[in-house]
């Protein structure tokens, strides 16, 4: 096929060659990677899948109450138990592990890059364009070298959410850091603090909100990537939606999306509780000495109102 002139320029036999030489020169680093993946899959897979259903159940309402109460403890045990009722429970708990294990590895690498992109200007114009391009690109097409490398099965479902989930977790963790005050900021510079000081104890709280949207993100966008997972041979529920659109079976398929909506509710709500205030733990104020007014905090004090004539 000729281009443009007459003259096409041969990117894709480019990328063919790259991964070429990965397979050939860097396969022992990448069957590495694949052995240390396949590790924490089948030991979180093995948790979630050995115990009976109603003792995961328990277990998962225990920690949605302890997060928010009763209601979204009534919820979660509520839907898992709708799960378990119709036959998906073991599809289910293999999406949840891929989802728990791809997220983990996403937050964990995203936030020390939303870090470093709050704190140099340089490094936040160099990383959102390599997030945009992790975003936008179709996962189908980073899923055929992670096929390549990493072969059939959860591995290039794993590596193909950590590349589509972890943009949200980096920008989220970024804006948070950067949205903290700047007066805050200083005032733990004068008495002295240490920058890593300074991120560790005035920026990272202030931006926990912002930090654990990022969070939700990434858990959610993993999620969504189950059918993808299952079109590799991860199995789980992605694996089902793919047999039902094989065989056309509306029933099996509407049995395995709504197990998919249910786990994203419940994920969502978890993740989302424990971004604000837990119920039921309210934070007792240091009683101030007798004769001096209740101090207030650097984030009060940084919220009121500069006088205009100061």
């Amino acid at each position: 096929m000729t281009s443009l002139f007459g003259f096409r320029l041969r990117l894709g036999d480019a990328v063919d060659a790259v991964v070429e030489w990965i397979t050939t020169y860097l396969g022992g680093f990448f069957d590495v990677v694949a052995s240390i993946f396949t590790f924490f899959y089948d030991w979180i897979e093995y948790f979630l899948t050995s115990p009976p259903f109603w003792a995961v159940i328990v277990v998962l309402g225990a920690l949605a109450f302890w997060a928010k109460g009763w209601k979204l403890a009534l919820g979660t045990v509520l839907g898992l138990a709708l799960i378990a009722s119709i036959g998906e429970w073991s599809y289910a708990m293999e999406s949840l592990t891929l989802v728990v294990v791809a997220a983990g590895i996403a937050i964990v690498l995203s936030l020390p890059l939303g870090v470093w992109a709050a704190r140099s200007d340089g490094a936040s114009r160099t990383i959102k364009p390599v997030l945009d391009f992790m975003q936008t690109t179709p996962a189908f097409v980073y899923l055929i070298p992670a096929l390549i490398l990493f072969g059939i099965g959860p591995v290039p479902g794993i590596i193909a959410t950590i590349v589509f989930a972890m943009a949200p977790g980096v920008r989220l963790t970024e804006l948070g850091i950067r949205g903290v005050s700047a007066e805050v900021v200083e005032a733990g510079a004068a008495f002295g603090s240490s920058p890593w000081r300074i991120l560790r104890q005035i920026q990272l709280p202030l931006a926990r909100p912002s930090i654990m949207a990022g969070v939700n993100q990434v858990i959610m966008l993993s999620l969504s990537m189950v059918v993808i997972a299952g079109m590799v041979g991860a199995g789980g529920l992605g694996g089902q939606i793919v047999a039902a659109l094989n065989r056309i079976d509306v029933g099996l398929g509407s049995e395995a999306g709504i197990s998919v909506v249910v786990l994203a509710i419940v994920l969502d709500r978890l993740t989302a509780a424990f971004g604000g205030e837990r119920t039921g733990r309210r934070v007792r104020k240091p009683a101030a000495p007798s004769g001096e007014a209740p101090r207030e905090t650097a984030q009060q004090q940084a919220e009121q109102p500069v006088p205009a004539n100061a």
